[in-house]
This record gives C-alpha cells, structure tokens and sequence, in this order.
C-alpha cells in the first residue's frame, strides 16, 4: 500500500477548515449578520409651548362692583408671579406681580437683595431670567425685567381711600409650592402701621390684613374685593408662639410712585424735611393724647429752616395729611420726593401758620 505523507493530511485538513470557515463567513455576510447595525433614532423633542400668560377670565369689574373671591382669583392669579434666587447661601423664593406691559414685575427689596440669579415663573408655568432693574430698601420694594411682552398686568387701586374692615384678598407663592399662585382671602385690619424689619429698617404706613400670609408670598399681591391691587405683601407678624395671623403689605400708592423711579432712573430720590423731632402729647383731664411732632432740633442745611421752621414748632399737618405722630409724619414723606414743594402747617406758640418746604434729599 502507497504511503501516505502525514503532513499531507494535516494541510489537507487546515485547507478543509479554512474553505469551510470562508464559505461560512461568506453565507453569514451575505445574510448581513457583519453589517453595521444603523444608530437609533434620536429621541423625539416635542417642540415648545406657544407662551401666553394667562389672561382673566372674568371680564374686567364696573365701579361699585362687588365680585366674589372665585372671581378675584381668575383676575389676580395670572398676574401674580414666582420668583426663585440664588446667591452661595442656596435658593430661596419670593412672589411678584406684574407691572405694565413691557415686562416689569414689582417685589420686595429682601426678595432679591444680595442674589446673584433670579428666575421669574409665570401661572402658565413659563420660567424666564430676571434682572434688576432698581431696589429700594427704605421702602422694600424692588423692580425686575423680564423678556415677556404677553403678560397680564393688574388694575392699579388706591390705598388712600381703603377703610378697615373692608374685603382683602393676598395671593403669592407661600413657601415655594409648586402649581400656582396661592389665594387666601382676609379684611383690611389696621392702616399706618409701623413695623420693623431689621435693626436698620422701619417701613410705615403699612397695610394690615389677616389674609394670611406665609414665607415665599413676599412681594405678591394683595387686591380688594373688585380684584384691583392695594398692596404689595411684604412681612409677617411672628412671636414667641409663631405666626399671629397679622400680614403686612406696603400700600400701593407708595410701591408704585416708588416702582415709577426705579423704573425711570434706578433709584428714588427720598425727600428729608430735616427737623429731629418727636411726637408731642398733651394732657386733658388727666389723659394724654398725641397731637403732633414737636421739632426739637435743625441740622445744619436744614430744608425746614430755610422756608423759616423753628425748633418748638408742633407739625399738625404735611401736605394736606393731617399728622398727629412722627410715625404718621413720616409715612406722609415716604409718598414724597427730594425738590418737591409741600404746605406745612404748624403750631408756634400761640399761633398757627403754614410754610412752604422745598424738601431736601434723604442721603442713602
């Protein structure tokens, strides 16, 4: 029998493997097994919303109109905003409302004091950077700017005529809750209070409510019974036990002739009538009742003594307002600013006269 050649046998073998592995290879590329498989298709990203704040849903209130909280709410809440800060202490927030058309929206001085980022959040849900615009500590109001030209902006009331006991109605954002404003509904309790905020900052004439009012609803609004704003809500009332149950709000005719300023220049141009004084007290049989603010003092350049001011003169009235308090005095300036010429009515010995003031400018 012929030899066989092992190594014969064993290429013979190799050869049989290779053929078959490459008959192989070129059945499974024709399959398409060695085909790149095609990348996924991106996500689907629905397109954004069409943004639209909200308008009222109530159609604007008559003169006299008395409307109900549900209608109140329709109106204000679209105008009521959250405002979300950032600075290296963490987030915090706030309540707005909008102001005009062009995308102001006023809060509180403290709301955006010391932040480096501010967010607004509208009703609709639309969140947008904001920037300061001005802030005014002396009165705690302060002015953003946001890129939104479709907003809803209030019915601008008056705080002068408010009385106590009347309806009131706050809405903001308490304590950063999601899903929209909030809404609670109190009176008017008091008017011209006198609060201090800091050991630096006294705000007067302020507006008392018990619609109750927690943190994160600084800066909203508070609105009488035909949905028009009164206020800017700006503190609680808190002791030993916790919240009273008494709100604050700066009134309106003061947050928006200050809101007016800062929109205008940046800042507000305090008035100084530059007396130091006290509020006086007389007696009647056996009671004491204030009746005015003594002026004890002039400073140097004082506007008061230039229009011919006295130290000893009683103030009983400032621009038409009568003032029986140095606290009611001055609430009557805060209204004011530096240059303006006001009437002011005094008691000098046995005598009354009324001079006029060109008022001074309050230094920072």
């Amino acid at each position: 029998p012929r030899r066989v050649d092992p190594w014969t046998v064993i290429l013979g073998i190799i050869g049989g493997v290779l053929l078959g592995t490459g008959v192989t290879f070129a059945i499974l590329g024709m399959l398409g097994i060695f085909e790149e498989p095609e990348p996924p298709p991106p996500p689907t990203i629905p397109p954004a919303p069409v943004l639209s704040a909200p308008a009222p849903t109530a159609p604007p209130p008559t003169f006299g109109e008395t409307i109900t909280a549900t209608d109140v709410a329709a109106r204000v809440a679209p105008s009521t905003v959250a405002i979300v800060t950032s600075s290296m202490f963490g987030q915090v927030g706030g309540s707005g409302v909008v102001y005009g058309t062009d995308g102001y929206i006023i809060t509180n001085h403290h709301v955006v004091e010391g932040n480096n980022e501010i967010s607004v959040i509208f009703a609709d849900g639309a969140r947008f950077p904001a920037s300061v615009i001005g802030s005014d500590p002396l009165t705690d109001i302060a002015v953003l700017l946001v890129d939104r030209e479709d907003v809803t902006p209030l019915e601008i009331g008056s705080s002068a005529g408010l009385a106590i006991g009347q309806a009131a109605v706050a809405v903001g954002n308490p304590l950063g809750l999601e899903g929209g404003p909030t809404v609670t509904a109190g009176i008017v309790s008091a008017l011209n209070r006198k609060l201090d905020v800091s050991l630096a900052t006294t705000l007067y004439g302020m507006v008392q409510t018990d619609a109750p009012i927690a943190p994160g609803s600084s800066g909203g609004a508070l609105v009488d019974a035909e949905g028009r704003l009164i206020g800017i809500t700006t503190a609680i009332a808190v002791s030993d036990v916790g919240a009273e149950g008494l709100g604050f709000a700066v009134p309106i005719d003061l947050a928006i002739g200050v809101a007016s300023d800062l929109v205008e220049s940046g800042e507000v141009r305090h008035a100084l009538l530059g007396i130091e004084g006290a509020t006086a007290w007389a007696s009647q049989n056996g009671a004491e009742f204030p009746v005015g603010v003594g002026v004890g003092d002039l400073p140097p350049g004082s506007a008061y003594q230039q229009a011919g001011g006295q130290v000893n003169d009683v103030i009983v009235e400032l621009a038409g307002a009568e003032v029986q308090t140095l606290e009611e005095m001055l609430a009557v300036l805060r209204r004011h600013r530096a240059d303006d010429q006001i009437e002011v009515r005094v008691l000098r010995e046995d005598s009354e006269r009324t001079i006029n003031v060109n008022l001074g400018v309050l230094s920072p």
